[in-house]
């Protein structure tokens, strides 16, 4: 394994300990949006089939059933537990215009067309676009906490690190993955402003607010 995806995979972990552990010292889910947290339990539920398929490694089955136990714990905590702290108002991006178009491009543009190699492109195309969510929630209240703010930095560290996997994989390997490549940038792109604004907010203490 190269550095980059080792790095991006601690990144991701990172942001998931975050979110949790935010969730659970404040016994509050406020800010936190429940629809980019379905659309990610999607994402690792249809790239993670290959659990009952294939082995590749104790790291990669072990990594891979953090993320399903840890997405599906967040949902719990949200839906169930802390319900009444969830901000419904406030998360209302309509994610059937995330995940149909998902749909329809894994079955247009895939590598092969089967069951799981449908799922797992599905999978990369909806987790380009399943933090929209999340900022969409953020661009509404004007404002996130400065654990809200760690949580999604780290999330982009995860993808932008990714995107240097692939530079090393392809020159080091000669091996790349357009879909998956093209997938990264464009969830990398997302993150770029709220990038600018951590930087120069969150690191000097500040709380992040967002221009209306």
């Amino acid at each position: 394994m190269n550095i980059f995806r080792l790095l991006g995979d601690l990144s991701h972990l990172l942001a998931v300990i975050i979110l949790l552990l935010k969730i659970w010292k404040t016994r509050s889910c406020a800010g936190i949006s429940g629809r980019s947290q379905i659309l990610f339990a999607a994402v690792y539920t249809a790239r993670y089939l290959d659990l009952v398929t294939s082995y590749i490694s104790a790291y990669n089955t072990v990594m891979k059933i953090v993320f399903l136990v840890a997405s599906y714990g967040t949902l719990y905590l949200m839906f169930l537990k802390f319900k009444a702290t969830y901000d419904h108002n406030h998360d209302t991006f309509r994610i059937e215009f995330l995940v149909l178009p998902c749909v329809i491009l894994a079955l247009l543009i895939n590598h092969d067309f089967s069951a799981l190699e449908i799922l797992w492109t599905f999978s990369i195309y909806l987790e380009s676009v399943a933090i929209l969510p999340q900022l969409f929630m953020v661009s509404k209240t004007g404002e996130a906490e400065s654990i809200t703010s760690h949580y999604l930095f780290a999330l982009g560290t995860y993808r932008g690190l990714y995107l240097f996997n692939w530079i090393y994989r392809y020159y080091a390997e000669d091996h790349y993955d357009l879909i998956a490549i093209i997938a990264g940038i464009v969830q990398t792109v997302l993150y770029c402003d709220f990038f600018y604004l951590y930087i120069t907010k969150v690191l000097k203490g500040k709380k992040l607010q967002l221009p209306a």
